[in-house]
């Protein structure tokens, strides 16, 4: 059988983390989910012609963000998703199967939401928990052109793969983690070749992840903290890095981490100016820009060449 196209997952999504309260695994309400569409074993073989998601998980992801947008759950942690207090009333109050109408809703009814993470910008601790805002934008314009509707979609389509990148490196180890880092800077320019990177990630290594040689001979370099962390990072984690470059004697300094820095740790890194800090919102984005662990499929859109019709 055709999978069922994402909007079909949204009440099995729904119903499942709805009996679950405190949460499911991704993958998880990934297989309950398939359970009720009738989607088989053969069936969940099927990928994206990318290759690199099953099509039914792909459909289930999607739901979800359709959820999340409507305020209705939310993924208080990578790979795990949790409907919110209006989502559990909401299930609560439609204990019946959901109508066309209601599903179109949550399917298209809160597309211009965007999700991002939650930062107590008075808070300077590294204790803030890493989640997720609802920021409403203007309502789509239903006269919208094609061309306008592609940009959507690909708008759409980088959110989606930023934050499964983030859940991704979130599922890794974090020397997997350092090595990516490196990788990434390399495919930016830094370093001549890989190995004028080198990963230190190491006990006793004074915070320093990464080494990278702007030159042949070493004598300029860039020193590198990867934190894969889900809580913000604060000053005070900033000021340590700041201290163990300056153990360094080194005047350069890349922060990367996976989650989001306080006003005050940017505060500090502006006033030292040495540093450079890459939180997770950009992290993905540099990801996707240089290819780093991201592929990009090529789609022909056709346009009028005026110039062949010139005599």
């Amino acid at each position: 059988m055709a999978i069922p196209t994402y909007d079909k997952f949204i009440e099995p999504v729904l119903r499942y983390l709805a009996l679950h309260p405190q949460g499911a695994r991704a993958r998880d309400v990934h297989e309950a989910a398939a359970t009720p569409l009738g989607i088989s074993e053969q069936d969940k073989l099927e990928v994206l012609p990318s290759g690199v998601q099953p099509v039914y998980k792909n459909r289930a992801g999607w739901a979800h963000d359709r959820l999340k947008r409507a305020g209705l759950s939310a993924s208080p942690q990578r790979g795990f998703w949790q409907l919110t207090d209006s989502g559990r009333s909401y299930a609560n109050e439609h204990p019946s199967a959901l109508s066309h109408d209601e599903v179109e809703d949550v399917a298209i009814g809160h597309r211009d939401v965007r999700l991002r993470p939650v930062v107590d910008d008075d808070d300077d601790s590294d204790d803030d928990h890493f989640g997720a805002t609802f920021t409403a934008t203007a309502n789509e314009d239903i006269a919208a052109s094609p061309d306008d509707r592609l940009e959507r979609a690909l708008s759409e389509l980088k959110d989606y793969t930023a934050r499964d990148l983030l859940e991704a490196i979130g599922q890794a180890s974090p020397k997997f983690f350092e090595t990516l880092v490196l990788d990434l800077l390399h495919a930016i320019g830094y370093g001549a070749s890989r190995e004028d990177l080198q990963h230190v990630g190491q006990p006793g290594d004074a915070g320093i992840d990464g080494i990278i040689s702007l030159d042949r001979l070493g004598l300029e370099k860039v020193y590198v903290q990867a934190k894969r962390w889900q809580n913000s990072v604060g000053r005070e984690s900033v000021h340590a890095f700041y201290g163990a470059l300056a153990g360094q004697h080194a005047n350069k300094g890349v922060l990367i981490t996976t989650s989001v820095f306080t006003a005050h740790a940017r505060e500090f890194a502006r006033s030292v100016e040495k540093i450079v800090l890459i939180d997770g919102e950009r992290l993905a984005a540099l990801m996707m820009e240089y290819g780093v662990a991201v592929t990009h499929r090529v789609v022909k859109v056709p346009k009028l060449d005026l110039d062949y019709f010139e005599e």
